[in-house]
């Protein structure tokens, strides 16, 4: 038992030694201690100078751990009277070594002293020994443990680092020493970690990939190109092999017969790993079985790690665009209330991962053409043919929408960035922003659109804007930002949608909309879903959080 608990110990205060130093601050500061809890205390106290002892050693928070203390009159938080752990001791310590089992460590930050420690720490039960040296810098080894795992697990990686990664979401802001106070003064089952349930339901799946990972994981490998429903082949025992281990295939099956349960379990797994839902064993198909449980792991460590800079709690009503699963999730009431395909910005014309509010819906929209599509595409065609504007439906106007003549412009002269007008796209039905679009206005001239090019949001991979997000259902996604507005009816709503002229609407509540970039989730119905990194953002965070590890 007591070999059991100092090896408990041991992995509760393995991320010590992490991440010293994000959590600091300037020294002067004026601190709010306003949310301390008023209560009695462990009658067992700290010596003054034994922390201060230990803070000249380990200066990892080393304000925030004095100030605590202070603040408690030096009266210990993790260890009672009796030299046995808090409840609440336990539950972070268990926390923490369920991290440790399933990735979230790393064992390399193990320094000496805490190595010395271990084998020095004596543990009887769950019980230190009364007047045990060990006992001081245990309590102290906990809380400066409870500010590095807080910064690590709950935080993760700077502001800076995010922004670096093409991450322009505001973070969420953790009062950390609020939070150990209410960790160390609540019951066990009270505290709450600071995170957005999507990361609580992906921690969870790590457990079942971790047992995954013991296992073989031979590559599948096919002698012809298509298989389907009431064919046999050895190749039909391995994949539903493979598909009962994930738990898209219920019931175990070692038949090499094509039945209708692996046609439904193919089409499961095709649908939550983006795959063109056909239901046939197919090379994309395949591929994606040969990742390996490992491989999952980290990417659900790297979506794990984004998911640390989203709010804990989001607003009960947003709008969601997931780049890499290329759909828009609208949620009301806190829960997911409809969902549709979107297309997003191709490779090099990247959507930005940001947030903003929608303020605006604008029927029968005019189209800007942007000054790289007019450079790259609208100015030589112009140089090619004069008559091109005519065909596209389109207009030069100034910067205050009087008209231009085109045919008085001598095009020859212009490359772009002297191009003194703006040319648009008038309303109608093959404008490039099709009959609606969604305004948050943000610096990076992105926002949500209808679009004439229906047929691309039947692709499987729909990278094709020039970085707007393009939404398959806009009139419906118009009638549910405009269902508190009794004055626009459905009816009203289509009338406007094909009008001849442009109407700006000012929604009477805005919206919250989030361009986020997930690569793995769990979806509504408990599915552990991944996705393809369309734009290499996972293989940058890898870099960082695991290095060439």
């Amino acid at each position: 038992m007591s070999v059991r608990y100092t090896c408990l110990l041991l992995s509760s205060i393995v991320l010590l030694a992490s991440c010293g130093g994000r959590f600091s601050r300037k020294k002067g500061m004026v601190r709010d201690t306003s949310h301390y809890t008023k209560q009695e205390y462990i009658d067992l106290t700290l010596d003054s100078n034994a922390v201060n002892l230990f803070l000249q050693k380990d200066t990892a928070y080393a304000d925030y751990i004095r100030d605590f203390y202070r603040q408690r009159e030096f009266h210990y938080a993790w260890i009672g009277n009796d030299g046995q752990l808090t409840e609440q001791a336990g539950n972070f310590i268990n926390m923490m070594k369920a991290d440790a089992d399933y990735g979230l460590h790393d064992s390399t930050i193990i320094s000496k002293p805490l190595r010395e420690m271990y084998d020095t720490l004596l543990i009887e039960g769950e019980k230190l020994r009364p007047g045990d040296k060990a006992i001081p810098r245990a309590e102290l080894l906990l809380t400066a443990q409870f500010f590095a795992y807080g910064n690590k697990v709950w935080s993760g990686l700077t502001s800076d680092s995010a922004k670096s990664l093409e991450w322009f979401i505001p973070r969420k802001k953790i009062n950390m020493e609020s939070l150990l106070d209410s960790m160390v003064n609540k019951p066990a089952s009270a505290f709450e970690e600071p995170v957005n349930r999507q990361y609580k339901l992906l921690r969870n799946q790590l457990k079942k990939l971790s047992d995954l990972e013991k296992m073989p994981w031979d590559s599948l490998k096919a002698s012809r190109k298509l298989y389907k429903k009431e064919e046999s082949d050895p190749l039909v025992t391995s994949v539903k092999q493979r598909l009962h281990l994930l738990g898209d295939l219920a019931l175990a099956d070692t038949s090499q017969l094509f039945t209708p349960a692996l046609d439904s379990a193919i089409r499961n797994f095709q649908d939550r790993t983006g795959l063109k839902t056909d239901g046939t064993i197919q090379a994309p198909l395949l591929n994606a079985l040969n990742v390996t449980p490992r491989q999952r792991i980290r990417q659900i460590l790297i979506n794990m790690e984004r998911i640390r800079w989203v709010p804990a709690e989001p607003p009960a009503e947003y709008l969601l665009v997931n780049i890499p699963a290329f759909k828009l999730y609208v949620y009301n009431n806190n829960k997911l209330d409809w969902t549709c395909n979107v297309v997003v910005g191709k490779p090099g014309a990247n959507t930005v991962i940001f947030s903003n509010e929608v303020k605006y819906v604008v029927f029968a929209p005019y189209w800007n053409v942007p000054p790289g599509i007019l450079v790259n595409e609208v100015l030589p065609a112009m140089k090619r043919n004069t008559g091109y504007l005519a065909r596209q439906n389109m207009e030069v106007v100034t910067g205050s929408g009087s008209p231009v003549n085109a045919g008085s412009l001598n095009w020859a002269r212009y490359s772009g960035g002297n191009f003194p007008y703006i040319i648009r796209q008038k309303p109608g039905g093959h404008n490039a922003l099709g009959k609606v679009k969604f305004l948050f206005p943000n610096e990076y001239n992105i926002y949500l659109h209808d679009t004439p090019s229906k047929g691309l949001f039947g692709e499987n991979k729909r990278t094709f804007s020039h970085g707007c997000i393009r939404v398959s259902e806009p009139q419906h996604l118009a009638e549910w930002l405009l269902r508190k507005d009794s004055t626009w009816t459905q009816k009203k709503i289509v009338e406007a949608m094909n009008g001849s002229k442009e109407k700006f609407v000012t929604l009477k509540e805005r919206v919250p909309v989030y361009i986020g970039y997930f690569t793995a989730f769990v979806d509504s119905d408990g599915r552990l879903n991944f996705r393809d990194d369309v734009y290499g953002h996972d293989a940058k965070l890898a870099a960082t959080l695991f290095g060439n590890k």
